[in-house]
C-alpha cells in the first residue's frame, strides 16, 4: 500500500481555486484551499506530480516537524531535538539561506538558529557537520511561523515552479509564468477557442496558453527539482511521469500574439522557439490602437504595461 502523507502546495494569492482543481484532478485527496496556499494528501507519485503537473503551483512543500516555540531559544532546541538523521547526514549541505514566512523574530535569525540546531545535532554525535552550498544543496528546508507555532517542511522543488526552464530572454518586467497560467486558467479556457494577447510583451501568455492548449505538462522544461536529491528519490518512478504523455491533445485553434515593440515580439519569438510551440502562434508587430477586430470565436488575456512602462503622453 502506498504511503500517503500531508503535502502543501504555495500559490499567489486568488490562484488557491485554480490551484485545488489541478491538485484534485491529479488524483490529489482532502484538498483545503488556504491563504495562498493548498494543504492536501497524496503518496511519493502524487508529490512528484504536482512539481511536474500543476500550472499554478509556486513550491511544493511536505511538512516534517511541527512544534510550539515562544523565542528562539525554544526554536532552537527544539529543531535540535529533530533526528536529522532521517534526512541527511554530516557530510550533506544545506542551503545558506531557507524560505521562511517568518518576520517577528526576523528571517535571519530564524535561519541563522535553525542552522545552528540542525549543526549542533551533529556535531555532538560525530564532531562535525553538514556544510553550506550556496546552491543545489541537498536538503532544502522551509520555516513557516504562525504566533508560537513552527512548521518545518522539507522543499521538494528547489527554484521556484515558476522558473519553468523554456524562457531565454525577457523583456522588462515580464509577468510570472505561474501567474499567467493562473489567470487563464481563471477563465476557464483550456484550447476550445483562438487565444489573443495583444501585448503580449516577451510570450509568457501565448507560450502558457499554448501548453494549456496541448497539457503538456509544464515541469517537462526544468532542468532538475530538489526531490531528486532525496534518499528515497525513485528514478524509475519519475521517468514514468516524465515520459508519459499520454494526456497531450490536439490543438486546433490558433494563438495570436502582437506587441507595438519589434524588440519585444524578437524576445517573444525565441522563447516560443524555446518551449517548442511556434507552429501553434501567430506573432506580429501591431500597435493595440491599429486593431480594428478580434479573432473570430476567441478570448483575449493581455499584461498592460503600467506605471513607468506607460505615460500619459503615450
Amino acid at each position: 500500500m502506498k504511503e500517503e502523507m500531508d503535502l502543501v502546495a504555495k500559490t499567489f494569492q486568488g490562484l488557491e481555486d485554480v490551484l485545488a482543481e489541478e491538485l484534485k484532478q491529479l488524483g490529489a485527496t482532502d484538498e483545503k484551499p488556504g491563504r495562498r496556499m493548498v494543504a492536501f494528501r497524496g503518496d511519493k507519485e502524487m508529490l512528484y506530480r504536482a512539481n511536474f503537473c500543476c500550472r499554478s503551483a509556486l513550491r511544493i512543500l511536505k511538512p516534517i516537524y511541527t512544534f510550539k516555540a515562544c523565542d528562539t531559544d525554544e526554536l532552537y532546541e527544539a529543531v535540535k531535538k529533530y533526528d536529522w538523521e532521517q534526512l541527511l547526514s554530516a557530510d550533506d549541505t544545506l542551503p545558506s539561506t531557507l524560505w521562511s514566512t517568518a518576520t517577528d523574530p526576523p528571517l535571519e535569525i530564524v535561519t541563522y538558529r535553525v542552522k545552528d540546531a540542525i549543526a549542533d545535532f551533529f556535531n555532538e554525535k560525530y564532531g562535525k557537520r553538514p556544510s553550506i552550498r550556496l546552491t543545489n544543496a541537498d536538503v532544502l528546508l522551509n520555516v513557516h511561523i504562525l504566533n508560537d507555532e513552527v512548521t518545518i517542511s522539507l522543499d521538494s522543488s528547489g527554484e521556484s515552479l515558476h522558473k519553468r526552464g523554456y524562457r531565454v530572454e525577457q523583456t522588462e518586467a515580464p509577468i510570472n509564468e505561474v501567474l499567467a497560467a493562473g489567470l487563464i486558467l481563471k477563465t476557464g479556457w483550456k484550447g476550445e477557442s483562438n487565444f489573443i494577447d495583444p501585448m503580449c510583451g516577451s510570450g509568457t501568455f501565448l507560450i502558457e496558453a499554448a501548453l494549456i492548449a496541448r497539457n503538456i505538462n509544464p515541469g517537462v522544461f526544468r532542468q532538475s527539482f530538489a526531490f531528486e536529491r532525496w534518499r528515497d528519490f525513485d528514478q524509475e518512478l519519475f521517468d514514468s511521469i516524465y515520459n508519459d504523455d499520454s494526456q497531450e491533445r490536439e490543438f486546433n485553434y490558433k494563438i495570436y500574439g502582437s506587441d507595438i515593440s519589434p524588440k519585444a515580439i524578437a524576445i517573444a519569438e525565441r522563447n516560443i522557439k524555446s518551449a517548442g510551440v511556434g507552429k501553434y502562434i501567430d506573432l506580429q508587430v501591431l500597435p493595440f490602437q491599429r486593431y480594428t477586430e478580434a479573432p473570430e470565436k476567441g478570448i483575449l488575456v493581455t499584461n498592460p504595461p503600467y506605471g513607468e512602462r506607460i505615460s500619459a503622453d503615450d
